[in-house]
């Protein structure tokens, strides 16, 4: 028989050993808990996943095939944010989103890094043809003439860059802003003396700008005031009798869909955009008509001389609404489309593709190990040393680039799509881009003619399109120019490319540079 007090002190002894496992299971489930850590768009998650290793769970918000720049969180992102410990994003001129991704999340622990910060602001810009903000030591003086006191929005403006002296170069850049306090922007297409652009809405300063055989500045003209008065007519991008038109025949029962076909996710200021319309049955009439309009708000204008099912429009700096309409032969209107909406980003005047610049990535990944160090201060050894692994991964990357490229004679290379200015500003390259150009769409003879101008005058061997394979447009395109496509990476999205040939960053950016060779010469 057991004594009662032998009894007790067994109970107790189990009691306290349960409670004891218990603390220890709950002590080893806090410790083997894995940081939660959410990223925006793909080189994000990459640079995080390589800092954070195993002791995160990184996951990506912005999928394959979305655009980082237009997405929109769910409510599932929020509520994944608001359960998070940390959150990774490079700049809002990049996610436009995050603004209103914090103002909705309510999580008062989240860590938030911002990789832009540790990149200087003013660095890479590939707007800015003054580096480091400092005018550039020049050696020639010119003139712009030809500028009348006024012009109205639509007026060929012709303008004469005059040097005093004669030189045996001719590499000539025009540039434009809207006032002192913005930043320089290339004009596309107009590569010599000889300055030819449309008028737009607003007044804007232009310069001149003659670089050596270096790509050195030899010489710039002083900015000069391009006056746009329109005498307060707001009609300004056709006549008033197209205009008057469309209003007349605008609420005709259509029987015929128009798809329009073509359109890019945004454009950047002086791109040309280039959109089909698309009729889904055949019909025997070609009368077509374009038009536009800066928001809901505002009247429809047609756009004149755009008469055709193609339609080639120069941006000048607004976003605004666009419509396709085909007419019968009673002026009436058979079919008409949808507004589709043409996206001016400008990312601010800043260039946000910071990734693409092997030294200045590894800043981001400086912010992301300093982020997840403060979440998690128990893993710092863990996190720098994984940031300090991929850093000189970086750091090697960057250095296959500048032996590769080191001393090319051919430093300029055209792309599609104006995003690899840090690229070109870190390994002295020059970028021209065809803003504008789309794969889905083949460019009218005369848009072509100006393509083939800009290969003849850079002897441009390869035309460049981001992410994906060239479509039978491009093919076109390299085709009536005599040139050659090429791939290059902009990273903005997880690609189909990216996921079927298993790259990463690492493999991406390398393939960017065996790419850039065919160019680079």
């Amino acid at each position: 028989m057991k004594k009662p007090w032998l009894t007790t002190i067994f109970l107790s002894f189990v009691t306290c050993a349960a409670l004891s496992g218990c603390t220890s299971a709950e002590n080893e489930s806090e410790s083997d808990k894995q940081l939660s850590v959410v990223t925006s768009f793909y080189p994000m998650y990459e640079f995080t996943r390589q800092v954070a290793g195993d002791r995160a769970d990184v996951s990506l918000m912005v999928s394959a095939g979305e655009d980082a720049h237009h997405y929109e969180p769910s409510a599932k992102d929020v509520t994944t944010v608001n359960e998070a410990d940390v959150f990774v994003y490079s700049s809002e001129e990049m996610e436009h989103w995050v603004d209103s991704l914090f103002n909705t999340i309510e999580n008062d622990n989240l860590v938030i890094a911002r990789t832009a910060d540790g990149v200087d602001s003013t660095e890479g810009s590939e707007h800015d043809h003054h580096e480091d903000g400092e005018e550039p030591q020049t050696t020639g003086s010119i003139t712009i003439q030809g500028v009348a006191a006024h012009y109205h929005t639509g007026d060929a403006i012709e303008l004469t860059a005059e040097l005093e002296e004669e030189v045996e170069f001719d590499h000539w850049h025009w540039y434009t802003r809207k006032s002192a306090d913005e930043e320089w922007v290339t004009v596309p297409e107009v590569g010599g003396p000889e300055f030819k652009y449309e008028a737009t809405e607003e007044s804007f300063e232009v310069q001149a700008v003659l670089f050596d055989n270096e790509h050195n500045i030899y010489a710039q003209s002083e900015p000069v005031k391009v006056m746009i008065d329109n005498h307060g007519n707001d009609h300004t991008h056709g006549d008033s009798h197209e205009d008057e038109h469309y209003h007349e025949h605008g609420n005709s029962d259509n029987t015929e869909p128009i798809e329009i076909v073509g359109l890019a996710d945004h454009y950047h200021t002086g791109d040309v955009v280039t959109l089909v319309a698309d009729l889904k049955e055949e019909a025997d009439f070609t009368n077509w008509r374009w038009y536009v309009r800066g928001s809901q708000d505002e009247e429809w204008e047609a756009v004149s001389g755009q008469e055709t099912d193609h339609f080639e429009f120069k941006t000048t700096g607004e976003s605004f609404e666009v419509r396709a309409a085909l007419l019968d032969n009673e002026e009436n209107i058979y079919a008409q489309s949808e507004p589709v909406s043409v996206m001016i980003d400008d990312h601010e005047n800043h260039d946000p593709h910071i990734w693409l610049d092997p030294v200045l990535a590894q800043a981001q990944v400086n912010v992301i190990r300093d982020a997840l160090i403060e979440a998690d201060p128990e893993g710092k050894a863990i996190y720098e040393e994984n940031a300090k692994a991929f850093n000189e991964e970086l750091q090697a990357l960057n250095e296959e680039y500048e032996n590769a490229l080191e001393g090319a004679e051919n430093r300029v290379f055209v792309v599609q799509h104006q995003a690899f200015g840090y690229l070109a500003e870190r390994y002295h390259l020059e970028q021209v881009a065809i803003g504008g150009l789309s794969t889905e769409v083949e460019p009218s003879p005369s848009r072509i003619a100006e393509i083939g101008n800009l290969v003849k005058e850079y002897d441009v061997p390869v035309i460049y399109y981001q992410q994906g394979a060239s479509s039978a447009i491009a093919e076109t395109v390299a085709e009536e120019t005599g040139t050659e496509t090429a791939v290059l990476y902009d990273l903005e999205v997880l690609s189909e490319e990216l996921q079927e040939k298993d790259l990463g960053y690492l493999d991406a950016m390398r393939e960017n540079l065996e790419a850039l060779q065919l160019s680079i010469q």
